[in-house]
């Protein structure tokens, strides 16, 4: 937590960037320093980021690259994946996003194509509400994997 409440707030800011393209949200969490502790921390990125407009949520959205498949995934593995992105774009506007924690390699192919599918019958408000938590839920992984590289933290999953 030193590294945290010690950066600039610049540096800070540009850390958090990272974990969720929010500057409203990266501002918020940078502005409640000092943290006491990571649960302080990560409660404070969880609150800042239930506080986000849609406004906010597209331009984070803006950056999200889609998720990574396993290596080894075969190509129409690929074809179909990149067919139910297509699809999800065209009905909301936007990438589509998942937090993959826990999942292991194996899963994560099956993973992603059953929530696309599931989620392409969200009506948009609905679809709005999915990807605040799964933003959300990354901004906290992403978090929590910069501050183990940064040595400040142990493993907290």
């Amino acid at each position: 937590m030193e590294h945290v409440n010690a950066a600039s707030a610049q540096e800070l800011e540009q850390t958090l960037l990272t974990c969720l393209r929010s500057h409203r949200w990266s501002g918020r969490v940078a502005e409640h320093r000092p943290y006491p502790d990571l649960a302080s921390l990560l409660a404070a990125a969880d609150e800042a980021a239930y506080d986000l407009t849609w406004g906010d949520l597209t331009e984070a959205l803006a950056a999200e690259p889609l998720p990574a498949l396993p290596p080894d995934t075969y190509a129409a593995a690929h074809t179909a994946l990149s067919a139910a992105h297509a699809a999800y774009e065209a009905r909301f506007g936007h990438v589509f996003v998942i937090c993959l924690d826990g999942l292991t390699p194996d899963e994560v192919l099956d993973h992603i194509l059953e929530a696309i599918r599931s989620r392409l019958t969200n009506d948009p408000e609905e679809e709005r509400t999915v990807v605040a938590d799964e933003l959300r839920r990354l901004a906290k992984e992403r978090l929590m994997e910069a501050l183990r590289g940064a040595g400040n933290c142990a493993s907290n999953h």
